[in-house]
């Protein structure tokens, strides 16, 4: 038997995780293989002390087309969820959302359906300014149930409303005003405006980056006096931590701290 062309790929450099999608047949659709090998990928390179940061990038025309159709009709399902187990997106998308590391999305070509909600998921995603989205499963008589959970909290109700229901399109630039993504770029910069994002991030503290992410998270769903609480305690064990004796030392010497050894 033949062997499944991977249909995801994973290099390290510098630090950086860099996760592909390579179905360009399919405009990366969110195939059982596809999905499969970018679980596989994600968690080898959140497990993976070397890295600091993850990038999410796409060959061919398209980022990604969301559910694989072809294959949804074949087995009369959107996803696939062995009985009693997890639905295997939906734990893609919760692993990007907590990761510890940042996750930068490369968005180079048109985003439908799911593939918006691995960019809503990722912390950092800049789009090609030709690039457009739209949330499509009304078209086909369903709903963008899933991916509104990570939506909703960048986008807010009404560019949701609108766009959900409507399923119109949208370009990059009106993705970056609602939030949804970081930024768009013009398409002979992307890779620099990426780049540059990379770099950054190979300055920052390893464990610092992840606080940073859950400040974001998880600080506006709690209340003044809780969060509060709770922010005076995180800040005071970061300050207590050896990561930050190492960039007070390093600060105080006029050299760089040890993790930017590398960047």
């Amino acid at each position: 038997m033949t062997a499944a062309v991977e249909l995801v790929h994973l290099s390290v450099e510098r630090g950086i995780a860099t996760i592909t999608l390579d179905s360009p047949h399919n405009r990366n659709a969110l195939s059982r293989q596809l999905v499969a090998e970018l679980r596989a990928h994600l968690d080898a390179s959140l497990a993976d002390d070397a890295v600091r940061a993850i990038l999410l990038q796409a060959t061919g025309p398209a980022f990604c087309a969301g559910a694989d159709l072809k294959e949804a009709r074949q087995r009369n399902v959107s996803q696939e969820r062995p009985a009693g187990g997890p639905n295997a997106f939906v734990e893609i998308l919760k692993d990007i959302w907590r990761s510890p590391k940042p996750v930068v999305c490369r968005v180079q070509g048109p985003t439908r359906a799911g593939g918006i909600g691995l960019v809503a998921a990722c912390d950092i995603s800049v789009a090609a300014e030709s690039v457009n989205f739209s949330y499509s499963e009304v078209r086909i008589g369903v709903s963008p149930a899933i991916i509104s959970v990570v939506i909703l909290p960048k986008v807010g109700l009404t560019r949701c409303m609108e766009y959900f229901i409507t399923g119109n399109t949208f370009t990059a630039s009106e993705a970056a005003a609602m939030n949804l993504i970081t930024a768009a770029a013009p398409d002979e910069a992307l890779d620099d405006r990426v780049q540059g994002y990379l770099d950054s991030l190979r300055l920052g503290g390893p464990n610092a980056l992840g606080a940073c992410k859950r400040l974001v998270r998880d600080v506006p769903e709690m209340p003044l006096d809780e969060g509060f609480d709770w922010a005076s305690k995180f800040s005071a064990d970061l300050f207590a931590s050896a990561e930050a004796r190492e960039g007070f030392t390093a600060f105080a010497e006029k050299r760089k701290p040890a993790w930017q050894s590398g960047a």
